[in-house]
């Protein structure tokens, strides 16, 4: 359990939410919309996957044994049908390599999604430590991607590990944003690594403390160390925070709605499409209803903050 209670808004989080059966976790089954409400501002998703067909089926194959069930398994091409028919202006699209050698394949992959639809902001991936880390980057760099995506339990690696000084280099060098998925949770224990011995706030505000220049994005509002973040959202301006699924009323616990109104231009959102267990709308109709957040703030969340990162 973490020291400061308000890291956990119910001050009821298990240490690890996986325990007691909580993962594999079931799907929710809510009632979808056919497209977001007209009355919303702009819609940004800057959080969705795109893979390959063979890499998605893997993907979904090991949330299936180890997460939770996957409620639109469709390939890169639906995927952006799906989500630009029903109203989102734009997504930020991420991938990430599961070992060393996939990367330049898969980020060419994510260029030539880019380079046939203008609305796909594409990020590139890099698995830390292996060979030419750097020419990896600077060719996906080139062919026009725009950050790079990294998860440190997937690629088990601490976020302060010397193998990604290279990449944080390359990001901060170009002005490009990273982002890791640096939080203990989601957590699994069929992880090659234990995410709580590699990942924590403070690990990170050391990476932020020693790359000023370096524009960090950390998913799932930092979960589940919701107070952390908060405080060093408040210390660090080279932070961002996306709300991917930690809104959505899903995990453990209260919403960390308070996380939000701490600094919205900092905070995107985000959804984990298409890995979802439930309705691909839940979390922008729960923000737009319950985060109690003003016009302007909303608007900022939803896409104010992913132009002012990722550029027009």
């Amino acid at each position: 359990m973490s020291a400061h209670p308000e890291d956990c808004p119910a001050g009821c989080l298990p240490a690890r939410w996986q325990e007691g059966g909580r993962f594999p976790a079931r799907a929710l089954g809510d009632a979808e919309g056919p497209r977001l409400p007209e009355e919303l501002p702009p819609v940004i998703d800057a959080h969705v996957h795109l893979f390959p067909d063979r890499v998605f089926a893997a993907i979904w194959r090991w949330f299936e044994a180890h997460g939770w069930p996957i409620r639109y398994p469709l390939p890169t091409p639906a995927v952006l049908e799906f989500l630009f028919s029903r109203g989102v202006q734009r997504v930020v699209a991420l991938h990430y390599a599961h070992k060393p050698g996939m990367a330049r394949a898969l980020n060419r992959y994510m260029a030539g999604l880019c380079a046939g639809e203008p609305r796909i902001t594409g990020l590139a991936t890099v698995f830390p430590g292996e060979e030419d880390a750097p020419g990896i980057l600077g060719e996906a760099f080139s062919l026009g991607l725009r950050g790079v995506k990294l998860h440190c339990h997937v690629q088990a690696f601490a976020p302060d590990d010397v193998r990604l000084e290279p990449i944080y280099r390359a990001c901060a060098e170009r002005g490009l944003p990273l982002v890791m998925h640096a939080g203990r949770e989601p957590s699994s224990p069929a992880y090659p690594v234990d995410p709580y011995s590699l990942c924590s706030a403070d690990r990170v505000e050391a990476v932020l403390r020693s790359w000023p220049g370096l524009k960090l994005c950390v998913p799932h509002l930092g979960a589940d160390e919701y107070g952390a973040y908060e405080r060093l959202l408040g210390r660090c301006d080279n932070l961002w925070l996306d709300t991917t699924m930690a809104v959505a009323g899903y995990f453990p616990g209260q919403t960390p709605w308070r996380l939000l109104h701490a600094r919205p231009e900092r905070i995107l959102y985000g959804t984990d499409f298409p890995n979802l267990p439930y309705a691909w709308d839940r979390e922008v109709k729960r923000l737009s209803s319950e985060a109690g957040l003003s016009e302007a703030a909303l608007a900022q969340v939803l896409s104010g903050t992913a132009l002012g990162l990722y550029g027009p």
